[in-house]
């Protein structure tokens, strides 16, 4: 493919990138304006979020094994297109359960579209220019992030909380006449397989059991949930291991340590850090007397440093061995989850702006190596599961981490709310939890750096699962 194809390639895929981030975040931010018109119930507001949330997690892998099959630019301009036209009907919704159904249309396109993503560039770039795209798209996500809070608080402050779904339209149209007319060819290594429907249900039912329990934390009936859905990912393996063709072909993890290990430091590291905004969030605003705004502006300061970095740190990881760089990153985000532990009444802000710039500089140099290791480790045929497998890692880790810090809140709080009275007790779970994160992260390091050398031969990609 020519150099100016790949620029194009690159453009259509960072804007969809930037795209599905975006909506997550700034969705979040307007759902005191969406319970406000519909007078809707603390349960029914919460699964504005986790609808979304447990759709992408469903469609994932099966997405990435579609597009393996039948073509990963068809699979993710159709992912474009559900994702824009749900955004569209979500501004139309007469209620919250249609915003809730539109929300797990949402899900579906962005589950698409994050795994076509990252398989139709490691597709299009060689090994040794991978690294520096991957970074640029992380770039853009980690952008999207920053952006969706504070686009989203003035979109509902001037023009409601409907006017959020608009944005996402036109942006949608661009990509998808970027796809048509600027990305070239096709993309299906695994053409003549046929997708695994039973694993896929199984794969689908495990997941859903896995996500909800977490987030009924610390209900006793989140326990049945877990264990009925590790059990269900039991089935899944076993499935997987006979089936022909199987949705995921879980014997990548045992055969390539470098995928596996990967894998496993990107569930670490996302299961050690999503819930840190969340926290500080609180703690900015409650303990510091900070107004919501103020608060937006400290907390953008660390994904404004990964998406400055991330670029470089790709680029770093397409002549350096990925694991050196994300195992530097990982300790870097075990830095600043420890220089958390220390935050109290009195902790300056420029202490805060410290952590989260080490926090920012962990991320970076993690993120963007370590998926360049996880799909450069992997024959051509499996690109679209490998994706799915980043995705799903990134997913279950969020959920994780966020029910890990509700849950040391409620076990300190009870059914308090968070006041002058209960500070300090909110003060102990958030230390107690950038404790348990500080601890998985060096967890972590010993994962992302004992994964082995990823470039095994001239080309620097494995050719074997």
């Amino acid at each position: 493919m020519e150099q100016y194809s790949k620029k194009q390639v690159s453009l259509t895929i960072a804007l969809a990138s930037f795209l599905t981030p975006f909506m997550i975040s700034a969705t979040n931010i307007a759902l005191p304006s969406i319970q406000a018109e519909f007078a809707a119930k603390a349960v029914s507001l919460s699964w504005v979020a986790t609808s979304y949330l447990l759709s992408t997690a469903v469609f994932l892998v099966p997405a990435g094994k579609i597009a393996d099959i039948y073509g990963r630019k068809k699979l993710f301009m159709l992912g474009i297109i559900i994702f824009t036209l749900a955004s569209l009907f979500s501004a139309f919704v007469p209620s919250i359960q249609w915003l809730i159904g539109m929300r797990i249309l949402q899900g579906l396109g962005g589950s698409i579209v994050m795994t076509t993503a990252v398989a139709i560039l490691t597709s299009v770039f060689p090994p040794q220019e991978r690294g520096k795209a991957l970074g640029i798209n992380v770039s853009m996500v980690y952008i999207g992030l920053a952006s969706g809070p504070t686009l989203g608080g003035l979109l509902t402050a001037h023009l409601g909380w409907r006017s959020i779904f608009y944005m996402p339209v036109p942006l949608g149209v661009v990509i998808v006449l970027f796809t048509l007319y600027s990305l070239r060819g096709e993309w299906a290594d695994a053409q003549g397989e046929s997708l695994d429907i039973p694993g896929s249900l199984i794969y689908a039912l495990s997941v859903i059991l896995v996500t909800y329990g977490l987030t009924v934390l610390p209900a006793i009936s989140a326990l049945l949930y877990i264990a009925l859905g590790l059990l269900g990912s039991i089935a899944f393996v076993a499935s997987q291991l006979k089936a022909k063709y199987p949705v995921f072909n879980v014997r990548v993890f045992k055969n390539n340590r470098v995928f596996a290990y990967s894998n496993i430091a990107a569930l670490i590291n996302y299961g050690a850090t999503a819930g840190v905004t969340f926290l500080l969030s609180l703690y900015l605003q409650y303990i510091k007397g900070m107004p919501p705004q103020a608060a937006g502006l400290v907390l953008i300061v660390q994904p404004i440093v990964q998406a400055l970095l991330s670029p470089t740190a790709g680029k770093l990881s397409d002549r350096i061995e990925p694991r050196l760089i994300s195992s530097l990153g990982m300790g870097c985000t075990a830095l600043g989850l420890f220089l958390m532990i220390f935050l109290h009444f009195e902790t300056s802000l420029s202490y805060v702006l410290a952590a989260l710039i080490v926090l920012g500089i962990g991320f970076a140099l993690f993120g963007s190596p370590n998926t360049n290791a996880i799909m450069s480790s992997v024959s051509r045929q499996y690109y679209g599961i490998a994706s799915g497998a980043v995705s799903t890692m990134r997913l279950l880790g969020q959920n994780f981490s966020m029910a890990m810090a509700t849950l040391l809140i409620t076990i300190n709080l009870g059914d308090a709310s968070i006041s002058p009275s209960t500070y300090e007790l909110f003060l102990n779970s958030s230390r107690l939890s950038f404790s348990i994160f500080a601890l998985l992260c060096l967890t972590g390091i010993y994962f992302s750096y004992s994964r082995g050398r990823l470039r095994t031969g001239s080309s620097g990609e494995n050719p074997e699962p």
